[in-house]
């Protein structure tokens, strides 16, 4: 009876370990054919504009690629793209472009009326950096950090996002503007001026207090009232209603102090990026291929748009967290969440065919559905996130 005992576990042991093998392997495969696929398509896209000196692409509507100037929120997005490509695979072709949209978001260093110059430079220039080694690339970066703390108020705490509808607003701040802490942290330590950390953590934190309800979901919006730095008004702008929880402002949470316990190494927003994520885990109304509806809450589900940009970003941020977490319970969780976004995100139904879907890389993205604004399209910010998803996942996989 003994030696039976012995013999069924040995057996069972084995079929574990020889299914996580094979669950090893297709992921392996799926990251690399998607990497490849992203390549072709990207280089695609970047010969498309290789002449339009000062276009970037933003999506593709009605069979038309529709391009904004480095102005637009969304510049750095794609050079970023094609950063990432050429890190996996060191291709000339690609290193060249990656160096070319770069150049076209240069002269947001000098911006100061928006606070997205963390998206538009360290998407770009930041990749470039760390790759190249480039020391143009640093100036330039911290010029653009110093533009964005322009926008810092020291009786409020926190870097404005929006200078438009001053009627309602008097100080905004949206949940996405936790993305641009990663530029202001990089700066600190690359320089001699500490108040760029001191400004981010102040952000940050006026962020945790403010921003989330009880369940840990984000509102999008949070206006502060200038004389007394406190809160005035609390909306979800983008999503379905001031109550609801717009999936991809779930992500930039969930990224946002994913990225800042990594630069600060405080323990508190280690936990509320885990309680962010719990939730999103946790949702009843999270599709169990992991890809979210464009809200948690959105009225019609399961016949509401799903949001491939909010499922690519909590990818990415969930393959961060499940490696700065103390709780190997949970950093499975949150791994196999990640595992099945990329493994959707890379199939048929989301992955473009090359000479497709205007040459970028996902299919399914929703930027604005209240606003009638980029819906059901190809985002570039979609395809960057998938792609810092499957390199991040690559390196994970070659520290096992």
């Amino acid at each position: 009876m003994k030696n039976n005992i012995l013999l069924i576990t040995f057996i069972l042991s084995f079929l574990t370990v020889s299914a996580q093998d094979n669950s090893r392997t297709d992921m392996i495969t799926i990251v690399e054919n998607s990497l490849n696929r992203a390549a072709e398509v990207s280089i695609r896209m970047a010969r498309s504009l290789e002449n339009e000196t000062a276009l970037l692409p933003k999506t593709f509507e009605e069979g038309k690629l529709v391009t904004a100037e480095s102005r637009w929120w969304t510049s750095g997005f794609f050079p970023g793209v094609l950063w990432y490509l050429y890190e996996n695979e060191k291709s000339p072709i690609l290193k060249k472009y990656a160096e070319m949209y770069t150049a076209r978001v240069e002269k947001e260093k000098y911006t100061t009326d928006n606070h997205d110059v963390g998206f538009m430079l360290y998407c770009s220039f930041g990749n470039g950096l760390r790759i190249t080694g480039n020391k143009e690339y640093k100036k330039i970066l911290l010029t653009g950090s110093e533009s964005l703390i322009t926008r810092y108020d020291s009786t409020v705490g926190l870097i404005r996002s929006w200078d438009w509808n001053k009627k309602l607003w008097q100080y905004p701040v949206i949940i996405d503007n936790m993305m641009n802490l990663e530029l202001l942290m990089w700066a600190s330590k690359n320089s001699d001026n500490q108040q760029f950390a001191k400004i981010a953590r102040s952000h940050a934190d006026k962020t945790l207090a403010n921003h989330f309800r009880p369940d840990f979901s984000s509102y999008h919006l949070v206006s502060y009232d200038t004389i007394s730095g406190q809160p005035h008004l609390k909306q979800t702008v983008q999503g379905f209603s001031d109550s609801s929880s717009w999936s991809r402002g779930q992500g930039w949470a969930v990224y946002g102090y994913s990225m800042i316990y990594r630069e600060t190494g405080d323990e508190k927003y280690l936990a509320l990026a885990e309680n962010i994520a719990k939730f999103i885990i946790n949702h009843p109304n999270l599709p169990k291929d992991g890809i979210p509806y464009w809200d948690f809450d959105a009225p019609a589900i399961p016949n509401e748009l799903r949001d491939a940009s909010a499922g690519a970003l909590i990818a990415s941020a969930l393959i961060e967290l499940s490696q700065s977490t103390q709780d190997k319970r949970w950093s499975k969780r949150y791994m196999s969440l990640a595992e099945t976004q990329i493994k959707t995100l890379s199939s048929s139904e989301y992955l473009a065919e090359p000479g497709t879907n205007g040459n970028f890389i996902l299919k399914h993205s929703v930027g604005s559905l209240p606003g009638k604004s980029e819906v059901d399209v190809p985002l570039t910010y979609a395809d960057y996130y998938f792609v810092e998803a499957l390199a991040r996942y690559k390196h994970y996989l070659k520290e096992q």
